[in-house]
């Protein structure tokens, strides 16, 4: 089959171009696989982070792409759409995440009404931080692709909730597996910097610092636990750390947060898990994770509050825990919860047998199996 990507790749890092690499890779195992990605994917003034470009510090798959489309140039609409078709595609992939890419994706997309089978992978339909203009280029959008791939029940409501006529395939989040091997925790902690105490219980915060993940809060819930939890925190942040800082000051938890501030590059992502016990996700709000996946890979266990999708990939008291709501008191006992049941070793059992069904090749084959099903159905 001719699979042609229009989304983000190298030299673009972070989740969204790690996920479409590793889609590519297996696909072009046994197809004639094409990526094109962004000329320009943000303007600057609207990126809250440091840099969206992979820097020579980063270790980064390099797919070969072709850097074509402006977000916020419609003439580049017009020639990527162009592009697109001289490729004569059978199947073009896309990935949504946010409604600021609805016009540039949306309107090539339109252009190859009938060329193609369109199938969008969906991150989030409606945005954890609104704008005005979701509904309508949501609307825009989504009426322009022929398939999607859901990764969640809520991404799934929210997507019927604008085209209840979809054609859809729900599937969990495939594992994360391009980051190694799990190193030994006292090997990763020293490669760390931080000191290991067979006494201690190393929890972590993982991935972009934002609002909605709720690392205040689990700050919070770390004054609520004992001398011996420590809290490593590795992500960038987008905006500014100085209340996280103050929160970390007013408790007098310098001595037990370890802060890792910066984007964290894949061949270092590692480290961090292996020097935990156990992935924290204290989220106001979620679709699905990203994060989660990486735990999976690496046998860790995840303790997530109870919002969006993240529900439907962890299994309560058997893969992680649940916390009920996005409260610190809460976030403790729950915490306090896994290390006194002493949950670890049984849920890594567990989540093992998970991974060997949520493999990028059954995932990437399902989706060439259900566009063949939508051509199928558009020829009759």
């Amino acid at each position: 089959m001719r699979i042609r990507f229009l989304s983000t790749f190298f030299p673009f890092r972070g989740g969204i171009a790690q996920f479409n690499a590793l889609m590519y890779r297996e696909m072009e195992k046994n197809h004639d696989v094409k990526a094109f990605t962004f000329k320009r994917q943000y303007p600057n003034i609207l990126f809250p982070g440091q840099t969206q470009y992979v820097t020579e510090n980063d270790v980064a798959d390099k797919i070969p792409s072709h850097a074509i489309l402006d977000t916020i140039n419609p003439f580049t609409y017009i020639k990527t759409a162009r592009a697109l078709k001289r490729t004569n595609p059978e199947l073009v992939i896309t990935k949504y995440w946010m409604t600021f890419f609805a016009p540039s994706l949306g309107f090539v997309l339109g252009r190859l009404k009938g060329r193609a089978v369109r199938i969008s992978v969906l991150d989030n339909v409606i945005p954890h931080e609104r704008r005005f203009f979701d509904h309508a280029f949501n609307r825009y959008f989504l009426k322009r692709n022929d398939g999607f791939i859901v990764m969640s029940d809520k991404v799934l409501t929210d997507l019927l909730q604008y085209r209840p006529d979809a054609k859809y395939v729900r599937m969990d989040h495939p594992v994360y597996d391009q980051f190694g091997a799990r190193l030994e925790q006292q090997e990763a902690l020293k490669s760390l910097g931080i000191e290991f105490n067979p006494e201690h219980k190393y929890i972590l915060f993982f991935g972009i610092i934002r609002k909605y993940k709720g690392l205040d809060l689990l700050i919070e819930a770390m004054s609520k636990l004992g001398e011996d939890v420590q809290l490593i925190v590795a992500g960038e942040v987008y905006g500014s750390f100085d209340e996280y800082q103050s929160l970390i000051d007013q408790n007098e938890l310098s001595h037990r947060v370890h802060l890792f501030n910066s984007y964290i590059p894949d061949d270092k992502v590692g480290l961090y898990f292996s020097a935990s016990d156990v992935c924290v996700l204290p989220y106001r709000s979620a679709t699905q994770s990203g994060i989660i996946s990486i735990s999976k890979h690496f046998e860790i266990p995840v303790i997530a509050t109870d919002v969006g999708g993240l529900k439907e990939s962890i299994s309560h008291g058997k893969t992680g825990l649940m916390v009920e709501r996005a409260e610190p008191q809460l976030i403790a006992e729950s915490i306090d919860a896994y290390f006194t049941g002493d949950l670890k070793e049984s849920c890594k059992l567990l989540i093992r047998e998970e991974n060997e069904r949520n493999s990028w090749e059954v995932f990437c084959q399902r989706i060439i199996d259900f566009a063949a099903e939508i051509h199928s159905a558009h020829r009759q």
